[in-house]
This record gives C-alpha cells, structure tokens and sequence, in this order.
C-alpha cells in the first residue's frame, strides 16, 4: 500500500475544514470559492474568520504542490482566491 504525504492527509482530514470532494480538481475558480466559502462557514472547529480558513486552506493546497502543479491548474487556484476574497467582501456590503 503506498504511503500517503502528510499534506495530503491534511487535506481530507483537516481539523479545520470539511472539504467537498475534489473541489481543487474543478476547472472553475467560483466553483472552487463557493465550495470553500461553504465549508469554511459551516465548520464549528475553525480558528479564524470563514475567509481565513477558506484562505488558508487553498493557499496550503497550491504551496504544497508546489513546482508539481501544472501553471494552467495555479491559474484557476490563483483566481480562486480572488473569487473568494469576493465572495466574503460582497456579504460584507
């Protein structure tokens, strides 16, 4: 049986969040932000606002991947977060 990464484990069991399966696999970064904003505001063991967690979390998934994850996949996860940064900022109007 191969041995999973420690950030990978991360991922599915974070303390934090409980992600949507394979939500950094969707081709659309409003996808990818409204499925975090989701988790992040549902989630009762979070340490900081909904949209630090939701941060934290995709920030975590695209530094552990690292020079493995293809430039057109950092694309989407870049524009991500700009979509969550809207998501949170247009709730606070």
């Amino acid at each position: 049986m191969p041995t999973k990464r420690w950030s990978q484990d991360v991922t599915e069991h974070s303390d934090a969040l409980d992600l949507e399966d394979s939500v950094f696999t969707q081709d659309d970064p409003k996808a990818i932000a409204q499925s975090l904003k989701r988790s992040a505001e549902h989630s009762q063991r979070r340490k900081g606002t909904p949209l630090q967690s939701a941060m934290g979390m995709l920030t975590f998934y695209i530094n552990r991947a690292g020079r493995e994850l293809p430039a057109d996949r950092r694309r989407v996860l870049e524009a991500a977060k700009d979509e969550l940064r809207a998501l949170f900022h247009a709730k606070d109007r």
